[in-house]
């Protein structure tokens, strides 16, 4: 069932105030409120030097016939609905994380030189899935992968649940479609996860940063299957149920490792590059 966001002004206020929303409240003046922000208002918010631009997408736009990904990279065009949740969260990410955004369009560009605009590719998918699930996620700490590896969400998620406060595991949310259903409360959160370790290096590594170079290179985003799922529902304080260790242990979005899915091993980030 296509999944419908709540009507603007209907969304309960203190869903703001908790993650995923909760960590961009530096847009809260685009997202929170009753009226809608206007495509000039999305504009004005760009970083200084950013020549891609937000434009209404109309029949008029969408009469030229061209690509939603080949009118970004020719033109600098986002086309960007009007009043509408999906689009005005895809904006967001691009005012943040411009460098990130562009380098999957030059990605998806290369795809589409490659096999024409009518097919998909694998590397397109990924990209896809990515654009609207991702999370980059660094771990200070190798060992949890294994409990990921084997969607031992209970030990990951409960018995380490620590790790989730001190440091161990950090994470960066990019996907907008996440964001787009943390308006419904009641949504059980996963996204699509590339990972690092970052044992070797300090917490203060650009997650995003590093993350985009593999994309921009190639290096990550060649397959579905690179994407590990993170249900980040069971994140502490992401929801107000997961205090308890019941939900750990009964929660639907905790699924069970298929037969044979084999994951890729971290990327082990370090001062100089991969380790």
């Amino acid at each position: 069932m296509r999944y419908v966001a709540p009507p603007r002004g209907t969304v309960d206020p203190a869903t703001f105030g908790r993650p995923p929303l909760s960590l961009w409240r530096d847009y809260a003046d685009l997202i929170e409120g009753a009226e809608w922000p206007s495509i000039d208002a999305l504009n004005r918010r760009l970083p200084p030097g950013e020549t891609h631009r937000f434009v209404a997408q109309t029949p008029q736009l969408l009469a030229d016939g061209q690509h939603y990904e080949q009118r970004i990279a020719e033109h600098g065009a986002i086309a960007t609905r009007e009043g509408n949740w999906h689009d005005l969260l895809n904006a967001l990410v691009w005012l943040r994380y411009p460098a990130l955004k562009q380098a999957l369009n030059h990605r998806q560009m290369d795809e589409i030189a490659r096999i024409g605009p009518k097919r998909r590719s694998r590397a397109q998918y990924a990209m896809t899935h990515f654009d609207e699930g991702g999370v980059i996620v660094g771990l200070r700490d190798p060992s949890l992968l294994a409990l990921w590896d084997a969607h031992d969400w209970y030990g990951l998620f409960w018995r380490r649940r620590q790790a989730w406060l001190d440091g161990s595991i950090r994470l960066a949310l990019f996907g907008h479609a996440l964001l787009e259903h943390a308006l419904n409360p009641d949504k059980l959160l996963v996204g699509k996860a590339l990972v690092f370790d970052t044992s070797r290096v300090g917490a203060d590594v650009d997650l995003v940063a590093a993350g985009t170079d593999m994309i921009a290179s190639g290096r990550w985003l060649n397959d579905p299957l690179e994407l590990r799922p993170l249900p980040l529902a069971g994140l502490p304080g992401w929801r107000q149920d997961n205090g308890d260790e019941a939900f750990h242990r009964t929660t639907a979005c905790y699924q069970s490792r298929r037969e044979g899915r084999q994951y890729p091993p971290a990327w082990c980030l370090s001062r100089q590059g991969r380790g």
